[in-house]
């Protein structure tokens, strides 16, 4: 794994750690590929059932490092940020990973932060953050998710003061528009995040996985009738495993539920 990216594991969580503070954490075509190939571990690993993703130091990212980045993007266009693995961490260009990813952020969180933050499912912060989409000041436009998912995740006008104007915003903005789920004292941001991910590991792993599938469909789907019929094919499934019956043995008996994703 490339040194630019530390991976530990901690328990059922993989910890994803970008670690370039001296370019504050800006991610070139390296951080991505190890990035994605964490992903790949986080997906492939049935005893791993959550991710925590990271920046190491006091910042959580600058952006993309244009200078390594953009002559790739422009020979084979954003799908060059996918990484080359099977996983992409902005789950667009390759399959996005199908188990949960809670982000914690801190100090300068610009650009493709954001965007991962909108393609992650739980994110924390630290009260210091200072997010921006800078791109149509550079004249460009993002290309990670932001037009695609700010708009549906966060609403219409919230979406386009941030995308339109360039303007910085801080943790209790991203907080009121839902780019945020937790806003904690600056330097608590990973503590928390992992905590979050401890207990998201602790539930049955077919449910947990399941719901974000669904969650998913309905979130892409056209109407309700899609995600009702990925439901429907899902559940006898989740209902016949191992972990449903333990579920239903620790109710009876009134103790902790030991899952085991079977």
């Amino acid at each position: 794994m490339s040194q630019r990216v530390t991976v530990q594991r901690d328990g059922h969580v993989l910890l994803i750690g970008v670690n370039r503070p001296e370019k504050r954490n800006a991610w070139d075509l390296a951080t991505i590929s190890a990035v994605s190939a964490a992903y790949d571990e986080l997906a492939d690993d049935p005893e791993l059932r959550a991710g925590v993703l990271f920046g190491h130091g006091d910042h959580f990212c600058a952006g993309l490092d244009l200078a390594d980045v953009s002559p790739a993007v422009a020979e084979h266009g954003p799908g060059a940020l996918s990484g080359g693995g099977r996983h992409d961490p902005f789950g667009l260009w390759n399959e996005p990973v199908g188990k949960p990813v809670v982000l914690a952020v801190q100090g300068i969180a610009f650009t493709l932060s954001i965007e991962l933050a909108l393609a992650s499912d739980i994110v924390v912060t630290a009260e210091d953050v200072r997010f921006r989409q800078l791109e149509i000041g550079r004249g460009i436009l993002p290309f990670g998710g932001a037009t695609l998912r700010a708009p549906a995740q966060l609403g219409w006008g919230n979406a386009m003061r941030f995308l339109l104007t360039g303007e910085e915003f801080g943790a209790a903005e991203a907080h009121r528009i839902g780019l945020v789920q937790e806003v904690v004292p600056a330097g608590h941001q990973l503590e928390r995040a992992t905590e979050l991910a401890r207990l998201i590991a602790a539930q049955a792993p077919l449910g947990v996985q399941g719901t974000l599938a669904n969650a998913r469909v309905a979130q892409r789907a056209e109407s309700e009738r899609a995600a009702a019929d990925h439901l429907r094919g899902l559940l006898p499934g989740v209902l016949a495993s191992e972990d449903a019956q333990e579920g239903l043995r620790s109710f009876l008996e009134r103790r902790e539920a030991r899952f085991t994703g079977r």
